[in-house]
């Protein structure tokens, strides 16, 4: 069987497989979509694609880690 069978011309999910939503940002830490955006993204167009692909370097899904090692050293008051 082909190959070109399975070939589609559709714009790519930027998912990549890491979904959390920053609570501040509302945006996914993996992509930078927003939930409205990963919602609709079978039913939109090529070109709503295209411009949300285009828009999405411009953003900041995660604007730093709240916890983990660097919290916890902060935390703590140098002598």
């Amino acid at each position: 069987m082909s190959k070109d069978v399975w070939r589609r011309d559709e714009v790519e999910s930027p998912c990549i497989n890491i979904c959390v939503v920053h609570p501040d940002t509302r945006l996914c830490t993996g992509c930078a979509r927003s939930i409205d955006e990963i919602a609709a993204w079978s039913r939109l167009s090529p070109d709503a694609r295209r411009a949300i692909m285009d828009e999405l370097p411009t953003r900041k899904p995660n604007p730093g880690r709240r916890g983990g090692r660097a919290a916890k050293r902060a935390a703590v008051p140098k002598l």
